[in-house]
């Protein structure tokens, strides 16, 4: 991902205490999703503008959505 943001590991474990438990299926790499998302919005970029390195748009919005919904990221920037 040669130009992307990466979160180091020390803060993806900060953040990994607000992001919900996964039922199911294993979910993408919260790591690569979260820095998908920062990417994407701190470049002013629509979901399929990204970067093809971000890989699908439509799991990063997803997951996005989702985790808006319920509320991780006003956890998170409290």
């Amino acid at each position: 991902m040669g130009e992307l943001i990466w979160l180091a590991e020390a803060q993806m474990r900060k953040i990994g205490l607000y992001s919900p438990l996964s039922y199911g299926i294993p979910r993408v790499d919260d790591r690569w999703i979260v820095s998908a998302i920062i990417y994407l919005i701190k470049h002013g970029l629509m979901w399929p503008d990204g970067p093809k390195a971000n890989g699908a748009h439509k799991t990063i919005y997803n997951r996005f959505i989702r985790w808006s919904r319920l509320g991780v990221f006003n956890r998170i920037f409290v």
